[in-house]
C-alpha cells in the first residue's frame, strides 16, 4: 500500500454505482478512520456516480466523521485529457493514485433474474451463478492489470463474485488481495446472533453458493452449509442463526454487505495493526476464509482443526453448487452446468483456459444477447423469484 506523508488522506476509488458500492459508500461515510479519508466513485453514468457520491456526502456531514466523497466519469475508453474520465488502464490509475480499488461492478447484473426473467436468467438458474464468470471477471481483471502497470502500490479489492473470479485473477498472476460481501456478509450475520464476539474470536469458512439456505437434498452433504467456529471451538446450528438472516429482503442483505465491505475497506485505509475478518477470494483462492491481513498481506487463520488444503478442497466442492471450479488455469463445470451450458455452446460446456478469457466472455455476451429475447418457461419462472434472495 502506498505511503502518505503528513495529513493527506487516503484514497479510496470505488468503480461502480449499483446497490453493493453506494451501500459501501454510505457505511464509509458513517466510519471514523485514523486518518483522512476521500472516496472517489467512478461509473459510466456520471450521473448515477454523483448521486451515489453526493447521499454519501450528506451522510458524512451528519455523522461529522469528515469523509470526502466525488464522483467522476468512467469511461470505455482509455482516456488520458484531465477531466475526460478515467477507464481501466495504467495511465488513469497513476492520476488516480488509490490506496484502496474496490470494484462493484460487472457485465452482469446479479439482479437481472429478479427484474427481467428471459431464458438467459434461466440458464443461470439451472447452470448456477457460476455461468456468469467470464462476465463478472472481465472488468476486474482489466483494473488489475492497469493497477499494477499504473498504481503497483495500490490494494485491489473485488465485489464481483470473488469466490471465483479472484482465483482466476490470480491463474492470470494479476494481483487482488481479497474479496467482499458473500462470507463476510455471513460471519457479520453469526456475530450478530452469537452476541458479537467479535472477528477476532468468530472463524466463518464460507462460500457464494452459501448465501442460500441448505436445500433439502443436501442430508449427508459436509458443504451443504458454512463451518464456523467460536474460539477454536465448533458453532451449532449455523442453519438456525442464519435463518432470519438468510430471510431479510434482498436490499437489506445488501446492505449489509456493503456495511461489512465498508468495515474492511477502512481497516485497510487505516495501515495500522491487523484487520482480522472472513472474506472471499484470499489469495486468489476458491471460496471464503477467516484471515489476518497486515502490511496488505493476507495469511489464512484457520482453526487448528483444518489444514489449508482442506480448506480449500471444502470450499471447492462448496462452489460446485454455483456451477463453476477454476482450478489449475481453468475453468470447469461440474455436470450440472456442464448439461445446461451444452445445449447453447458445447465447447465452451467442456471448459476453458483463463487466458482464453477475452474471446470466451465475447462468446458469453452473444450467448446473453440471444437468449435475452426469449423468455423463460413458465413452469421456471416462479424459480427465479425465490432464488431472488441470493447476493
Amino acid at each position: 500500500m502506498s505511503a502518505r506523508l503528513g495529513d493527506v488522506p487516503r484514497h479510496v476509488v470505488v468503480v461502480g454505482s449499483g446497490r453493493l458500492a453506494r451501500s459501501l459508500c454510505d457505511s464509509l461515510a458513517s466510519m471514523r478512520p485514523p486518518q483522512r479519508m476521500r472516496v472517489t466513485v467512478l461509473a459510466r453514468n456520471l450521473s448515477a456516480a454523483l448521486g451515489v457520491a453526493r447521499g454519501a456526502q450528506v451522510r458524512a456531514t451528519v455523522a461529522g466523521t469528515g469523509v470526502e466523497f466525488t464522483g467522476e466519469p468512467f469511461t470505455a475508453e482509455p482516456s488520458t485529457e484531465p477531466g475526460g474520465g478515467y477507464a481501466a488502464d495504467a495511465v488513469s490509475m497513476a492520476r488516480l493514485r488509490p490506496d484502496v480499488l474496490v470494484c462493484a461492478a460487472s457485465t452482469q447484473s446479479p439482479y437481472e433474474r429478479v427484474y427481467a426473467p428471459s431464458a438467459w436468467t434461466e440458464l443461470i438458474a439451472t447452470a448456477g451463478f457460476g455461468v456468469t464468470l467470464a462476465l463478472q471477471a472481465e472488468l476486474v481483471s482489466r483494473l488489475a492489470a492497469a493497477l499494477a502497470a499504473g498504481a503497483p502500490d495500490a490494494v485491489l479489492v473485488n465485489g464481483c463474485f470473488p469466490d471465483a473470479v479472484n482465483p482466476l485473477l490470480a491463474a492470470l498472476d494479476l494481483p487482488v488481495l481479497c474479496g467482499i460481501g458473500n462470507v463476510a456478509m455471513l460471519a457479520a450475520c453469526l456475530d450478530a446472533a452469537l452476541g458479537r464476539p467479535g472477528p477476532r474470536r468468530l472463524a466463518v469458512l464460507g462460500h457464494h453458493a452459501h448465501l442460500a439456505a441448505p436445500g433439502p437434498n443436501s442430508t449427508g452433504d459436509n458443504t451443504a452449509e458454512v463451518r464456523a467456529w467460536l474460539d477454536g471451538l465448533p458453532v451449532p446450528d449455523v442453519t438456525g442463526l442464519l435463518a432470519g438472516y438468510r430471510a431479510l429482503p434482498r436490499p437489506q442483505l445488501n446492505a449489509l454487505a456493503g456495511h461489512a465491505a465498508a468495515a474492511l475497506v477502512a481497516g485497510l485505509v487505516a495501515d495500522v495493526g491487523e484487520v482480522v475478518a472472513s472474506l472471499p477470494g484470499p489469495l486468489g483462492l476458491p471460496g471464503g476464509y477467516p484471515v489476518l491481513i497486515s502490511g496488505g498481506r493476507a495469511q489464512l487463520r484457520l482453526p487448528p482443526e483444518v489444514s489449508a488444503a482442506q480448506a480449500v478442497a471444502w470450499n471447492t466442492a462448496a462452489g460446485h453448487r454455483d456451477g463453476v471450479e477454476v482450478s489449475g488455469g481453468h475453468v470447469r463445470y461440474p455436470e450440472h452446468a456442464r448439461a445446461a451450458l451444452s445445449v447453447y455452446q458445447p465447447e465452451l460446456a467442456e471448459g476453458w483456459r483463463v487466458t482464453e478469457m477475452p474471446e470466451v466472455f465475447a462468446r458469453f455476451i452473444a450467448l446473453r444477447d440471444h437468449l435475452r429475447a426469449a423468455p423463460p418457461t413458465p413452469a421456471h419462472a416462479p424459480r427465479v423469484l425465490e432464488e431472488s434472495r441470493c447476493l
